[in-house]
């Protein structure tokens, strides 16, 4: 019989996999890309919100009554480190990479940490729960990868080192199934609601505070309702993805 901590560190492995999804891309001419970034950061926009309030918050909310404050803190946390990051990179006038592509890697990898301390909560369980629970996380992923890999590019990493960085924070879903297997067992449903909670912040803030004004560079009226419509898509798939899972 496999070991359950071997079970956790390959569905672990599997689920980090899906952020090299964009990999398809390469396949792509320039062109053909850089059409398709128009429709990904509408959907990224959409994909954050929805996985915020759709499925973060909610999920927070069940074990904590009070984790709007963790939400609030998350919002206030990635402000400040928008403009550290600004200051830091920018402070001279130039900046070749949108901060935002800085933040979402961020708060990535904090949704990432979550994943691995879920996945591992849940095979310590039993070994069902956890396989359902994995299922249900690689369905939340493909959309949230998808839309992550729009912004990345969007805010102007080149297509290979966004694979590249977004693979590298996929794996900080290791971190969060091994301080879950070995420090937190018992002890998780607090920790992990905090956490929730403080990512669910960050995605609202990256959403509404960059992604969005991004968006209203648009002035055709066409252009801009089907962006509207790409971000209602981004939703939709997160509350359908939530609905099926849950």
């Amino acid at each position: 019989m496999i070991p359950v901590l071997v079970l956790i560190l390959l569905t672990v492995l599997l689920v980090s996999l899906i952020s090299l999804i964009g990999i398809f891309s390469l396949l792509l001419k320039e062109d053909v890309t850089d059409k398709s970034l128009f429709i990904l950061v509408s959907f990224a926009a959409g994909s954050l919100l929805g996985a915020a309030f759709l499925d973060l918050i909610p999920e927070a909310v069940e074990e904590t009554p009070d984790i709007f404050i963790y939400v609030l803190s998350g919002i206030l946390i990635f402000f400040l480190m928008e403009k550290f990051l600004y200051w830091y990179h920018c402070h001279k006038g130039k900046c070749d990479v949108h901060i935002f592509t800085y933040l979402n890697l961020i708060g990535d990898g904090i949704h990432n940490f979550i994943d691995g301390i879920i996945i591992a909560t849940s095979f310590l369980i039993n070994v069902q729960l956890g396989m359902v629970t994995s299922l249900a996380i690689i369905m939340h992923e493909i959309p949230q990868e998808i839309g992550d890999f729009g912004i990345l590019v969007y805010g102007g990493l080149s297509k290979r080192k966004a694979l590249f960085y977004n693979f590298v924070t996929s794996l900080t879903a290791f971190l969060g199934a091994l301080t879950a297997y070995f420090f937190l067992s018992g002890k998780t449903e607090n920790f992990a609601s905090f956490v929730i909670a403080f990512a669910a912040g960050g995605f609202i803030y990256i959403a509404c505070s960059d992604i969005i004004p991004e968006l209203h560079k648009e002035r055709d009226i066409k252009r801009s309702f089907l962006q509207f419509i790409l971000l209602l898509m981004g939703i939709g798939i997160i509350f359908v993805v939530k609905s099926i899972s849950g």
